[in-house]
């Protein structure tokens, strides 16, 4: 899980840990897609669909290679795979102030809901968590 390592930005706390990722892969509905340059991973999406819903659980490129529409590309994969699986609705969750906001918003995500003080970063910041949903079908 390097990719995951190296793209979370150790200032809010956010990583989940090489066993929280392995018990929810181990769960059924669950995918993991890494996009690469070459042989080395530049970033990854974690994601699960139960019935006719898919969450985006974690989505993540890594710092150097930011800006470069990885993160479009695994978001366009994701959507593709919920699709797939039978999804109506895709959701997701990001920290208020996260600049990938703007990206799912592109992608036709319509904000739901706000939760307030959900993220806790390092230092004992509180972050809001905004919630967004993508209509499938």
């Amino acid at each position: 899980m390097v990719a995951m390592t190296d793209a979370f930005d150790p200032r809010f706390g956010e990583a989940w840990t090489e066993a929280q990722c392995g018990g929810i892969l181990g769960m059924p509905g669950s995918h993991l897609l890494v996009a690469r340059d070459g042989d080395r991973p530049t970033g990854f999406a974690m994601l699960r669909t139960i019935a006719d819903e898919t969450e985006l659980l974690l989505i993540a490129v890594r710092a150097g290679d930011q800006r470069r529409g990885i993160g479009r590309a695994l978001l366009a994969r994701v959507i593709d795979l919920a699709r797939s699986q039978g999804a109506r609705a895709l959701h997701l969750e990001v920290r208020d102030g996260n600049g990938a906001a703007w990206l799912y918003r592109e992608a036709g995500f319509v904000q739901v809901g706000r939760r307030r003080q959900y993220y806790r970063g390092r230092d004992g910041e509180s972050f809001d968590a905004l919630t967004f949903r993508l209509r499938l079908g």
